[in-house]
């Protein structure tokens, strides 16, 4: 199957035909999801963008042109009037519910949610809050859509942030951009065990991340160019790290990302403001090794761990997983491969990502 793996074939099939239409009576029984509200002062805005980098190819589709879907958070001045977001659109979410659910993730349940449903504390095209502000760009997990950091990224926005998630399209499970189009996983299996097919997709990924700093006045929010830093999820952590060589980050958040290769070369990093954080569940030599490397090199690096948590504690599954094993849609022990079994593990990610970056901008 050229540029199509097998969970995405597996996941079309489904969509196509296992998956029986459902009724009304089903749909309204159906578990909605709900994300963590804000904790800051402000209403927060959101739009979303697409920027095309002419000089790169699409390693993974083959296209002349790199494209990236971004989706913008911002504080806001009123939201009254303005229509809230869904996590998902429900392109989105069909796939999601056939390939994130049970494939990439099999501790999520492949029925009994409505994916479609849950809504942002978002509102679309909301005005923005006078004055320029601190900016951090997110870049999501291996396979994960920059959707599934949504709780994060609000959260900071009502702290008076500008918040940009960034999608590796071709990488990521599903990808919304903003004229309706959707772009399903094409990476194939072997990116996790061959050394140049990884290196392939975290060098893209960073490409795609440099190519975002580098255009950062295009796009039209409240950004201050002078206050920009990074923070990302397990591949989104190294790449977070990697992103400090940029003259514009001032300082990176790794969460739980390996700052290596697969043929153990050490990726390069600035020796500017990063903290690495991790779980007592997710913990391995290679963390131990790799961080302890990063370390020793000098400069302000910090770690810390988060006890009783794995590690899709760092995205909305912290908030979903509880609500999942209340409605008995998920095991203890499911919930504990996810996310761990840690009480309140939404509010502790937030405010460990928040803390850090009012560090510097408070």
């Amino acid at each position: 199957m050229r540029r199509r793996t097998f969970l995405t074939a597996t996941a079309a099939s489904t969509l196509a035909g296992a998956i029986p239409l459902q009724t009304a009576s089903a749909v309204t029984t159906e578990l909605t999801l709900r994300l963590p509200r804000p904790t800051g002062p402000w209403p927060v805005g959101t739009t979303t963008h697409s920027l095309t980098d002419p000089s790169r190819t699409d390693p993974w589709n083959g296209a002349a042109t790199r494209e990236l879907a971004l989706t913008v958070f911002y504080p806001a001045t009123v939201v009254r009037g303005y229509q809230r977001a869904p996590q998902l659109a429900p392109p989105a979410a069909e796939i999601f519910k056939g390939l994130d659910a049970g494939l990439l993730h099999p501790e999520l349940p492949t029925s009994g949610v409505n994916w479609a449903a849950t809504q942002t504390h978002a509102y679309v095209d909301a005005p923005a809050l006078p004055g320029r502000r601190p900016t951090l760009l997110y870049s999501p997990g291996g396979a994960d859509p920059r959707t599934i950091g949504t709780s994060i990224a609000e959260d900071l926005a009502s702290h008076g942030y500008v918040v940009i998630t960034v999608d590796h399209p071709g990488e990521a499970s599903e990808v919304v951009f903003p004229d309706g189009r959707l772009r399903v996983i094409e990476i194939t299996p072997d990116v996790q065990t061959d050394p140049v097919q990884s290196k392939v997709m975290m060098n893209t990924r960073f490409a795609d991340l440099h190519f975002v700093l580098d255009h950062l006045s295009a796009l039209d929010a409240p950004i201050d160019l002078r206050r920009v830093g990074v923070y990302g999820h397990s591949a989104g952590g190294a790449t977070a790290a990697v992103s400090l060589q940029h003259p514009r980050v001032r300082a990176a958040l790794n969460l739980e990302g390996y700052l290596d290769s697969l043929d153990g070369e050490l990726y390069p990093i600035a020796r500017k403001p990063l903290l690495l954080a991790g779980t007592d569940g997710f913990r391995d030599a290679r963390f131990d090794r790799t961080w302890s490397a990063v370390m020793s090199q000098g400069g302000p690096v910090r770690r810390v761990q988060l006890s009783n948590a794995n590690h899709w504690i760092w995205t909305d599954y912290a908030a979903f997983a509880a609500q999942l094993q209340a409605a008995g849609l998920m095991t203890a022990a499911q919930r504990a491969k996810l996310v761990g079994s840690r009480s309140c593990a939404a509010d502790a990610v937030r405010k460990l990502v928040r803390s850090f970056f009012q560090t510097f901008w408070a």
